[in-house]
């Protein structure tokens, strides 16, 4: 745990201060100059005890941040993995300013979702994300929950009408479920009003059993155009993710020309299984954090950043 060495200076500070802040107190444990504290009589309630003081909280941060650790690398182990996940730092008190990736936007599009591919952030880590909802593995929640991995899934009604259950399943686990439309369609090659109907009515899906209308929309094959945006909009959407790189569970395919990641890079990856890869959802988690892991990023919930 490479953060627990500052944790444990700060503590050991906290421990000087307090040491010295007690030699103020009375030789009897009192503060000085407060008088004697009276002892309850027999039989009586006495005198509530201190609140825990920072020393006390650093402790408990210290040891909860040691047994998430325990528990990550023997999940780490349990699962395949080649090396333990690296744990991602705090979310951002304020989240960043989103802003449509150059080369991306659509006329007139200044006041609509921004479109983009990395998330503004200097920390190291990145975003997992799973698309449309085709495979409904159980072994992927099981994993994902003991490894502690966030992702966020963009669900297309038509391959999860079958079993909405599963993906009730994976929100009462954290996972926030995010629109993809209703049948995966390539939306620039329709009208504005059948547009509507995939996107909205995605919405409404989603709303009507998961219980909540989502932020974040994602477009089939990540093409859009301006009535895309302009009706995701009208429909409750605040941002567009599309993606940096997107997962196999043998290799990973790039956006950038080095062929790398960055701080804030989105990965997609699918709901598939072995009849459309060579190899399981549990397969792609692995392969897909060994570069994570390996290049030094952690994986973040993308919902505490945008």
């Amino acid at each position: 745990m490479k953060r627990s060495k500052p944790v444990r200076a700060v503590l050991a500070a906290m421990l000087v201060a307090a040491v010295a802040s007690g030699c103020a107190d009375g030789a009897d444990g009192t503060a000085a100059g407060s008088g004697a504290r009276e002892k309850a009589d027999i039989g009586q309630q006495g005198p509530a005890a201190a609140p825990a003081g920072p020393v006390a909280a650093a402790e408990a941060r210290v040891e909860r941040l040691r047994k998430q650790h325990a528990a990550r690398v023997a999940a780490a182990r349990k699962w395949g993995l080649a090396k333990t996940p690296l744990a991602a730092p705090e979310p951002p008190a304020e989240k960043p300013r989103i802003t449509t990736r150059k080369g991306f936007e659509v006329e007139g599009g200044e006041d609509l979702p921004p479109v983009f591919t990395t998330v503004p952030t200097k920390e190291r880590v990145v975003f997992l994300t799973m698309d449309d909802g085709a495979e409904k593995d159980p072994e992927l929640l099981k994993m994902m929950t003991e490894l502690n991995i966030p992702y966020s899934a963009f669900l297309s009604d038509y391959v999860t009408s079958d079993d909405y259950g599963y993906f009730k399943d994976m929100q009462a686990r954290g996972v926030t479920l995010n629109n993809h439309t209703l049948n995966h369609r390539y939306l620039p090659g329709l009208s504005a009003s059948e547009q509507r109907r995939e996107i909205c009515g995605e919405q409404d899906k989603l709303e009507k059993y998961f219980g909540k209308r989502p932020t974040l929309f994602r477009p089939p094959y990540g093409n859009y155009n301006g009535d895309t945006l302009r009706v995701a909009k009208s429909c409750g959407i605040k941002a567009v993710p599309l993606w940096a790189a997107e997962a196999f569970p043998d290799h990973m395919e790039w956006r950038e020309t080095d062929q790398d990641l960055h701080p804030g890079d989105i990965i997609l990856t699918h709901f598939r299984g072995e009849e459309d890869w060579e190899g399981s959802m549990a397969d792609m988690v692995r392969q897909v954090m060994k570069t994570v892991t390996d290049k030094g990023y952690a994986v973040a919930r993308l919902e505490d950043y945008v």
